[in-house]
């Protein structure tokens, strides 16, 4: 379903607005005038009972003199008809003679006024009991006002509001229409700036300056998305470039063995040699192939650890007798101490601690220690990997976990040299929960893993998420 543009919804609720504003203006106009209109016509009619009263409250006079006095005060008021009836019903006086007795029949009352409709006319009346000196019983007075030029009043305001409304709605369309053009324009900058974005423009980023505030949260954060994009980019370029150079070396190396070894006829042990030699390129091959393919399901979320549980210090013990002999060649002691239980997959948490002391056993001088410190702190389980040799430069120590990344040609990551070691070991961590970090100073570098237990602190709820 389309929803229209922007500048549409904002004009059009413009216009819902001002119409709501004006109506409800309009109505509450409209009662207030009414309410005005019928207090002074009740002013008016009281007023005119009160001189009523006084009149037939005057000493000395007579009904004749009464009568003419009644006469004189309401004979001036075209729109003013009263009439007088004695007790048993019969007409006493009326003004003007033809003036009758109004029938209520369709009448309501407001405050001792009462309103009603008739041939097209509106009327207002007012009933009080008038007494005489003449007569005993008190006279039934009827005041009535002629009140259809407020009717006319109140149509004509009526025809004027619903041009006026007519009017304003298409003007405030037209205004709402440019206003909303104008402030949106941001919007049509942003669009304009990322319509043009490319892969050789990802560094670019859009201004704040001139950006109103309601826009400067998806700015930034748009220029936070295109950071990333530009660091995934890149990282990309690298990879592609890193994984070309990696595999030229044994490829050409492959090719150059087999093109020397066709040139003419050898002995059976120079083709076994250089066998051998192909041999230990295509195990190379086959290492960097099988990393890049468990990185790749790694980052589709495709590696699922299988947890058991898992004693670390049986687990360091066990890789300790893999390295013992490795370690003794090179001279280097390793020492492992305390221990700690943890839910998680056998192979993947062998591999890497196997990655992180293969790599402490290449930079750790000899008559050196590699220590092995496991620390429980009730939640969460580090396992501290130490080893003296050359300090790792600051700025290279947040990309040391990225794939084929070297400080320099004579560091090289564990898994066989290919430079996969250490990103292998940060992807096995990020599917346990946990995550690897890295320090180097004072002539010792620590690999750090941390294991948050409330991950994966049983089997079956690690079953359970294993196959949700």
């Amino acid at each position: 379903m389309k929803t229209g543009s922007l500048t549409f919804r904002l004009s059009l609720m413009f216009v819902v607005a001002v119409v709501a504003v004006l109506i409800i203006v309009g109505i509450a106009f409209n009662e207030l005038s009414r309410h005005h209109f019928r207090a002074l016509d009740a002013q008016a009619l009281e007023e005119k009972m009160e001189a009523i009263i006084q009149i037939a409250q005057e000493p000395g006079a007579n009904t004749e003199q009464i009568k003419t006095r009644w006469h004189t005060l309401l004979g001036a008021h075209p729109d003013l008809s009263a009439v007088f009836l004695k007790a048993d019903g019969s007409l006493f006086f009326a003004e003007p003679p033809q003036a009758s007795v109004p029938s209520l029949a369709q009448a309501t009352e407001h405050n001792a006024v009462w309103e009603w409709e008739s041939d097209g006319h509106m009327f207002r009346a007012l009933k009080a009991q008038v007494a005489l000196p003449e007569i005993s019983a008190p006279l039934a007075a009827w005041l009535v006002l002629d009140v259809t030029t407020h009717m006319h009043f109140f149509a004509m305001l009526e025809r004027w509001f619903w041009s006026v409304l007519i009017a304003s709605t298409v003007l405030s369309a037209a205004l709402g229409w440019l206003v909303a053009k104008n402030g949106l324009r941001p919007v049509a900058k942003v669009t304009q700036t990322a319509a043009s974005m490319s892969a050789g423009s990802l560094k670019e980023r859009i201004p704040l300056e001139p950006v109103p505030d309601e826009l400067r949260e998806l700015i930034t954060a748009f220029n936070s998305m295109l950071g990333r994009l530009d660091d995934s980019f890149m990282r990309l370029s690298n990879f592609s470039a890193d994984i070309a150079h990696e595999l030229r070396t044994p490829i050409s190396n492959l090719r150059t063995h087999t093109e020397v070894i066709l040139a003419k006829k050898r002995d059976a042990d120079v083709y076994e040699e250089n066998l051998t030699s192909n041999l230990e390129e295509l195990n190379r091959l086959s290492g960097i192939i099988d990393g890049m393919l468990f990185l790749a399901k790694s980052d589709n979320g495709l590696i699922v650890p299988e947890p058991v549980e898992l004693d670390l210090d049986k687990v360091i013990s066990k890789l300790f007798g893999y390295y013992e002999l490795l370690a003794e060649d090179k001279g280097v002691q390793l020492k492992a101490s305390g221990s700690a239980l943890i839910f998680a997959d056998s192979v993947m948490i062998d591999r890497v601690v196997s990655n992180l002391l293969s790599n402490a056993l290449r930079y750790t001088p000899p008559g050196e220690t590699i220590e092995v410190n496991i620390q429980d702190h009730g939640r969460r389980v580090e396992v501290r990997v130490e080893n003296p040799g050359p300090e790792i430069p600051p700025e290279h120590l947040a990309k040391i976990f990225d794939r084929f990344y070297r400080v320099d040609p004579a560091r090289r990551e564990g898994d066989g040299n290919t430079g996969l070691g250490l990103a292998i070991a940060r992807s096995l961590m990020h599917a346990h929960g946990g995550m690897i970090l890295c320090t180097s100073e004072n002539s010792r570098t620590t690999f750090t893993l941390s294991f948050t237990k409330s991950i994966m602190d049983r089997p079956d709820r690690a079953a359970t998420s294993k196959h949700s």
